[in-house]
């Protein structure tokens, strides 16, 4: 009756549903998976659970997956033998559906997966087809940060990547690049530095910049942990935030709003990107004709009060 059995009455359906509704009747999820040969389970490998990025995206991939009647089991895999191993265990127990593999930097990982299994990779795009991924446009975030300093009157913007070896690294990058080249101002690799998306390293970027006596009027850092940290590094060098230099992040983290000054900044939506994620897993395994596509987040710029009109 439950499953809209077609041989029970108009009458009866009636006064069943309504039973259900004045209970609160829930389907058992246990004794749906056993009837139709399924665990409805998706597992989800993150390099750790407490980054706000991170953790961010397994709640939005869980409340798609709670919505959609799946499970998700979430698990952190800090380096490739453990994320070996936790692969192996997943698939032998044979609970698992589908993986979300959270990772900045997919070489690793895309080699240690069997084909036979559903995986939608966020954060980096794999390089085989068989694969989906969510990632942020990050070459585009990249591109309206830099154009955003720009439209303000700076020529000399210092930037802060991430570690060169993630994809969006790369990406923010050529963002960066694209715009300078576009309004004709050129790239000065003196203006360019590596960081490791912490605050320690958008300090230290900073007071390398000051201490070469490289010209600079603005600082795009590839997260807002760094601009966190370079606006700090500006204030401790005798710099204004921003009458003297403009800074700009990436993320709009919870506390951006309340950084002093409030950070401007891109807006990484890592909810949404979670849910978009558990979304395609779950097509993936329901329509498994169908091909893997990247899917790119739209960045938006915020504007606060860190960046102000070059005069």
């Amino acid at each position: 009756m439950i499953n809209g059995h077609e041989r029970v009455s108009d009458d009866t359906r009636l006064r069943v549903e309504n039973a259900i509704a004045e209970l609160g009747y829930q389907p058992n999820a246990i004794a749906r998976s056993m009837a139709q040969g399924r665990t409805f389970t998706l597992a989800c490998l993150s390099p750790n659970l407490t980054d706000f990025t991170f953790a961010s995206i397994i709640e939005g991939a869980e409340s798609e997956a709670r919505q959609k009647g799946y499970f998700l089991l979430t698990a952190s895999a800090p380096d490739e033998k453990s994320f070996a191993n936790l692969v192996n265990q997943l698939l032998a127990s044979q609970r698992t559906e589908g993986l979300l593999v959270i990772t900045p930097n997919v070489e690793p990982h895309q080699t240690l997966l069997p084909k036979y299994v559903s995986t939608v990779f966020v954060g980096a795009d794999p390089r085989l087809d068989r694969f989906a991924s969510v990632t942020l446009d990050d070459e585009k975030a990249g591109y309206i940060a830099t154009e955003h300093l720009i439209q303000l009157n700076h020529s000399q913007i210092a930037h802060i990547t991430g570690p060169m070896i993630e994809d969006s690294s790369q990406n923010r990058l050529n963002g960066y690049q694209a715009a300078l080249h576009k309004l004709g101002i050129p790239c000065d690799s003196s203006l360019i530095l590596e960081g490791d998306w912490s605050a320690t390293s958008g300090y230290q970027a900073i007071q390398h910049f000051l201490s070469t006596g490289v010209k600079f009027s603005a600082v795009f850092a590839q997260n807002d942990r760094m601009a966190v940290g370079a606006i700090r590094a500006l204030r401790d060098g005798g710099k204004l935030v921003p009458q003297d230099v403009s800074v700009i992040g990436v993320d709009d983290m919870p506390l951006a709003t309340y950084f002093d000054p409030p950070l401007t900044t891109i807006l990484q939506d890592t909810y949404r990107m979670g849910r978009v994620a558990a979304c395609t897993l779950i097509d993936a395994i329901e329509q498994p004709e169908v091909a893997c596509q990247p899917m790119h987040i739209e960045p938006r710029l915020i504007v606060r009060q860190s960046t102000s009109r070059l005069i």
